[in-house]
């Protein structure tokens, strides 16, 4: 491999070792971190955590929106009137 001296004097030779070397690492830690998978049974499992997430969010929004119907009816919004008026007049 020839060196080449890059424009501050620096020589990339080690800079480009540098880089091949934690490629590879981080290619290592991926396959062991799929091995762990396999040996654990979870690798089936892959994206369970998205999809729960996605179906609390959902629960969760159509939660809030029927807490805002229910807020906005005339019935909830005389009764909570007249709870923050009684607090307020003691």
């Amino acid at each position: 491999m020839t060196r080449v001296t890059g424009v501050l004097g620096a020589s990339t030779t080690s800079t480009v070792q540098r880089l091949r070397r934690s490629a590879a690492v981080r290619a290592g830690v991926r396959r062991w971190a799929r091995a762990q998978e396999v040996v654990r049974g979870t690798a089936h499992e892959a994206g369970m955590a998205t999809a729960e997430y996605a179906i609390a969010t959902v629960a969760a929004v159509g939660f809030a929106g029927l807490l805002v119907v229910i807020l906005r009816s005339t019935e909830v919004r005389g009764l909570l009137t007249g709870i923050i008026r009684g607090a307020l007049s003691t």
